[in-house]
C-alpha cells in the first residue's frame, strides 16, 4: 500500500505520517508539501531515513509536478491535508486560500482520475458549518447540517468539499471527507491559540485573547484525529462525510487560564484584544456517525491532552523557538537541498 499524504510537514499531517508508519510499517508513505511558513521539514526528521518514507517539496497546484509524482509512485490512496488554514490570514489575503484549498484539490483529484486510486480522502473542518449559539448547548453539528461559512478560509474549505463530492458523483471517484473540530497536541504551529499561549506565557509576554474569550471550541487531541482518518481510509464508506469531534467543549478564556495555572504564570498576562471579524462563537461536533459505523471514539480527555501538550512544548523548545525566530524557513535548503 502506497499512500500520498499532502501537507504532511504541517501539524496534523505530520502526526498522521507518524501514526501510519508506526502502525503499518509495511506501507510506503509519500509526503508532498510546499513548505509554506506553516510547513516545517524538521518536524519530519524522525522518519526522514525510513526506507518506506519519501519527502517531495511540491505545491499541490503544480499540475505537472503532481502528475509526475503520480507516475513515479502510483499511490493507492491520497490523503489531502494541504491547505491554508489560518482564519486571520484568510481575512487579510483570501486569494491564496482559494488557490490552494480549491484549485489544489482539483489538481489532486484530476491526478487521481488519470492514474487511478482506491481512495481520495479530503481533510476538512467543522468551520464549513458556520457557528452555533452559546445558549443552545443541545445543538451540535451533524453531517446533515447545512454549510454556512463565515470566513474566506471556511468558504474555501466548503468549496473544496463540494468539488470532492461532485467528482464522486460525476466521475465516480472513490472519495471520503472528514470534518474535524479544533486539533491540539505536538507540533502545532505557534500562531494557533494553545501553542501561542504556551510560548508567550513561558516568555512572560502578553496573552492576546479575542473579545472576552467566550468563544467555545470542541477540542480534539491530534492522535485521536489520526486514528479516525485511518479508520475512514480502511473501513469508511465511499461517498460519505464523517464528523470527527472530541466531546471537549471549552471557552478560549478557560484554556488560557488553565495554561497560566499549569505554567505557574499570573493571569495578569491575559490581554483582551479587538475581536476577529465574523468570529464564530461556538463549534460543537456530533460524532455519532463515525462511532456507530466505524467504532471510533475520542480516547483523550482534554484535561489529559492539554497536560501532555504543555509537557511536549516544554520538552521541545528548540522546535518552536526555531519557528518563532524564522530560521526554520532556511531549514530545507540547508539540510536537504542536495539530498
Amino acid at each position: 500500500m502506497t499512500i500520498l499524504v499532502t501537507g504532511g510537514a504541517g501539524f496534523i499531517g505530520s502526526n498522521f505520517i507518524f501514526h501510519m508508519l508506526g502502525k503499518y510499517p509495511q506501507y510506503r508513505i509519500i509526503c508532498l508539501d510546499k513548505l509554506t511558513y506553516a510547513g516545517n521539514l524538521s518536524t519530519l526528521s524522525p522518519v526522514m531515513d525510513n526506507p518506506n518514507f519519501r519527502f517531495v517539496k511540491l505545491d499541490i497546484c503544480d499540475r505537472e509536478g503532481v502528475y509526475q509524482l503520480f507516475e513515479e509512485e502510483h499511490p493507492d490512496m491520497v490523503v489531502n491535508f494541504a491547505a491554508e488554514s489560518h482564519v486571520d490570514r484568510s481575512i487579510e489575503n483570501p486569494e491564496v486560500f482559494l488557490q490552494t484549498n480549491i484549485l489544489g484539490t482539483q489538481v489532486l483529484m484530476d491526478a487521481c482520475r488519470k492514474y487511478g486510486i482506491t481512495r481520495y480522502h479530503q481533510v476538512s473542518t467543522d468551520e464549513v458549518y458556520g457557528d452555533l449559539p452559546l445558549d443552545r448547548p443541545d445543538l451540535l453539528f451533524t453531517e446533515e447540517t447545512p454549510i454556512h461559512t463565515s470566513s474566506p478560509y471556511s468558504a474555501s474549505k466548503a468549496a473544496a468539499d463540494l468539488l470532492v463530492m461532485a467528482y464522486h458523483r460525476t466521475y465516480g471517484l472513490p472519495v471520503t471527507i472528514s470534518r474535524c473540530s479544533n486539533n491540539y497536541g505536538p507540533y502545532h504551529f505557534p500562531e494557533k491559540l494553545i501553542p501561542l499561549m504556551i510560548a508567550n506565557a513561558l516568555a512572560d509576554k502578553p496573552l492576546p485573547v479575542y473579545g472576552e474569550g467566550l468563544n467555545v471550541r470542541d477540542w480534539l487531541y491530534v492522535e485521536d484525529h489520526c486514528k479516525a482518518i485511518d479508520l475512514i481510509l480502511h473501513k469508511g464508506r465511499v461517498g460519505e462525510v464523517y464528523n470527527i469531534g472530541g466531546h471537549n467543549e471549552m471557552r478560549n478564556i478557560d484554556i488560557v487560564k488553565l495554561i497560566c495555572k499549569a505554567l505557574d504564570k499570573p493571569e495578569s498576562l491575559i490581554t483582551y484584544v479587538t475581536d476577529r471579524k465574523g468570529h464564530d462563537m461556538r463549534y460543537a461536533i456530533d460524532p455519532t456517525k463515525i462511532h456507530t459505523e466505524l467504532g471510533w471514539l475520542p480516547e483523550t480527555m482534554f484535561a489529559d491532552g492539554i497536560q501532555k501538550t504543555i509537557r511536549w512544548y516544554l520538552d521541545n523548545k528548540t522546535w518552536w523557538q526555531t519557528i518563532i525566530s524564522g530560521e526554520y524557513q532556511n531549514y530545507y535548503e540547508k539540510m536537504y537541498g542536495n539530498r
